[in-house]
């Protein structure tokens, strides 16, 4: 493992190449804290722990949110047919159709038990972070991955989640040489862990590696 300076140039060489998290790409504003950003953030949670490239999928996240699909209500409106031909037609095409019927569900468990807010689900929780995860995982579609991507972001606001490290961007961080249980401090300010964590997982799927020790040195 390399020593602290040059852990924390790896660190800013990775934010530099990478200095937005997923949702802040997506303009999603999950540090509101509101219905809304904290639905969009799922939904995009649950299109990214597929089998799919990351691109792809946010591809089509976007997709759906600029057609106005940005609430629950807005969402529930829509038909089977409507939400395949937009996931369809934006890189989503091998898992169309089980995703948009996922959609469906996750909005209807949303809407019906948790009044189409999130925070409720935190409220039922009792801000317990393991409780938060289990109850994130009865929505068809998300899995340990899917939460993963979710609290990595929502925990800027969430804070019971915070520091979280996420298997994924822990791989990378080791593999580029950065001690995973040191990231949050790496990071500096909390809202810039996301945007580490994304950074890593970003680096590892470009293969970067050999850019980012290049940058740092």
């Amino acid at each position: 493992m390399t020593g602290k300076a040059q852990q924390k140039a790896i660190a800013k060489a990775v934010l530099e190449r990478y200095p937005e998290s997923y949702a802040e790409a997506l303009h999603i504003n999950v540090g509101k804290n509101t219905p809304a950003p904290l639905y969009q953030w799922l939904l995009c949670s649950l299109l990214m722990s597929a089998r799919i490239n990351a691109n792809q999928a946010r591809q089509a996240a976007a997709a759906l949110f600029d057609t106005g699909w940005t609430t629950p209500e807005k969402m529930a409106a829509t038909t089977w047919e409507q939400r395949v031909k937009v996931l369809n037609e934006n890189g989503y095409a091998r898992y169309d159709e089980s995703t948009a019927r996922y959609i469906a569900d996750t909005t209807k468990i949303i809407t019906d038990r948790y009044a189409g807010d999130l925070r409720n689900l935190r409220k039922e929780a009792e801000n317990d972070p393991e409780r938060e995860r289990a109850l994130l995982q009865q929505f068809k579609g998300i899995g340990n991955v899917g939460a993963d991507i979710f609290f990595r972001e929502v925990q800027v606001v969430w804070e019971e989640h915070y520091p979280l490290v996420d298997h994924k961007a822990a791989e990378a961080a080791t593999d580029l040489g950065l001690d995973s249980e040191a990231l949050a401090d790496l990071a500096g300010k909390r809202e810039n862990l996301p945007r580490l964590l994304t950074g890593l997982v970003r680096a590892a799927l470009d293969e970067a590696k050999d850019d980012i020790l290049k940058a740092a040195a």
